[in-house]
């Protein structure tokens, strides 16, 4: 069998990362894809958070600036071909009928919904909390199989006051477990976002991959603008094998100071672990959206395939 460039950089990438926690045995492999790399562009719904209504009524959302269906129309006029309707701006009240008009909206549009989002917290204690967490991740496993939506993104949560890291690493890994079958049998992917709290670095984010059981439907969320250590372009190289979902912002963190991102860095980053999938832009900076992401779009829209 004849290994390429891109695949033996991808085994290469996870092969260091285990490395860099020599005690871990990587539980969930990374997935096992095709030749090639093939890149099609997105846009997340939280690029207008400063715009929509959180959880609103009808009225609310239809007096706010952007909305989910605004988006999809958005994605359409700029030519995009994927939109990530994110959780957070869904009405208060989701029945099936709106997830079905969105996603006949979005069909007849030409926009494929490349995915959403939960604010989820999976370290916390056992209790009544925890469980509504839990509950909460099954509901959107069922809402993104009815819109047809291909992957969740989750978070990993952070350390309780009074906590230790490590139970509370385990404390996520269990409760990915519990939801992945459920998401699997939906058809669904759970991707872990490195989102700070206990996935601020590669090594968390494999301490916590490496109790995760074994699942087609298991991955990352690979967020160009999340990590904020000293060199973050190496971090996400060591996380990207992983990905099932990415996501790709204006800026980038060095030492926790930002400086623009380096689109073609990253977009090598994905393309040498042989990433196949959506990248979304997630825009977050203090311009307005709709003047700032066109030209962003432009400048990304050369690095994709699709």
């Amino acid at each position: 069998m004849t290994i390429s460039r891109r695949q033996l950089f991808g085994m290469t990438a996870a092969a260091a990362a285990a490395a860099a926690c020599p005690n871990l045995s990587i539980a969930a492999d990374p997935p096992q894809r095709t030749k090639g790399s093939h890149l099609k562009l997105s846009l997340a719904g939280y690029s207008f958070n400063r715009q929509m209504a959180r959880r609103g009524t009808p009225e609310q959302i239809q007096k706010a600036e952007m909305s989910l269906e605004k988006l999809i129309v958005f994605c359409a006029e700029h030519g995009l071909g994927a939109a990530e309707l994110t959780g957070y701006y869904f009405p208060a009240e989701i029945t099936p009928a709106y997830l079905m008009s969105l996603r006949a909206l979005a069909h007849r549009n030409g926009v494929v919904i490349s995915g959403t989002a939960i604010g989820n917290d999976f370290c916390l204690p056992d209790g009544e909390a925890r469980q509504k967490q839990l509950a909460e991740c099954r509901q959107w496993i069922e809402y993104a199989a009815l819109l047809g939506a291909p992957a969740i993104r989750i978070f990993a949560g952070k350390v309780p006051a009074g906590d230790t890291e490590d139970a509370a690493v385990a404390r996520c890994a269990a409760g990915i477990n519990e939801c992945l079958q459920y998401a699997a049998e939906k058809g669904v992917f759970l991707a872990l976002e490195n989102h700070g709290g206990i996935t601020s670095t590669p090594a968390q984010m494999l301490k916590i991959i490496q109790q995760v059981q074994p699942s087609e439907f298991f991955g990352v969320n690979f967020d160009s603008g999340n990590f904020q250590t000293a060199d973050p372009y190496a971090d996400l190289q060591q996380i990207a094998p992983w990905a099932v979902n990415a996501q790709i912002k204006a800026s980038i963190s060095v030492d926790g100071k930002k400086q623009p991102a380096d689109y073609v860095r990253i977009v090598s980053i994905l393309r040498d672990a042989g990433y196949r999938g959506f990248v979304a832009l997630e825009y977050e900076e203090s311009e307005s959206p709709f003047a700032a992401i066109p030209p962003i779009l432009d400048k990304l829209r050369p690095l994709m395939d699709g």
